[in-house]
């Protein structure tokens, strides 16, 4: 498969995330948002290291290629840890206001 195809997907789940953080206003929807955006860029970082794995300079050095895959695990573990403090977050906002609507974040200053 072309790397074509890998990019104009992730470039697609990249901006279906961009437009729901920006136009949606439930929290859980924007978080949801921001996670399609992290896996839109691990997307393409394991494609371009797939790409990369029959270049010359991959044959010679294999560590290459499993740096850029070793990077995507750990950004789906900072995402994990990520979900954990969000969701607590979303939970402290419903109990507090009775809404997941952002617009009621102001209403936590005091």
């Amino acid at each position: 498969m072309e790397i074509k195809w890998y990019i104009g997907l992730a470039v697609a789940l990249f901006c279906t995330g961009v437009v729901g953080v920006l136009v949606r206003r439930n929290s859980i929807i924007i978080f949801m948002c921001i996670e399609l955006m992290l896996n839109a860029v691990n997307l393409l970082l394991v494609a371009f290291s797939k790409m990369h794995a029959s270049s010359p300079a991959a044959i010679a050095d294999p560590s290459i290629v499993s740096n850029a895959q070793i990077f995507v695990f750990f950004i789906m573990v900072v995402a994990a840890a990520e979900v954990s403090v969000g969701l607590a977050i979303i939970v402290m906002l419903y109990r507090n206001t009775r809404s997941v609507d952002v617009n009621f974040l102001n209403r936590l200053k005091h």
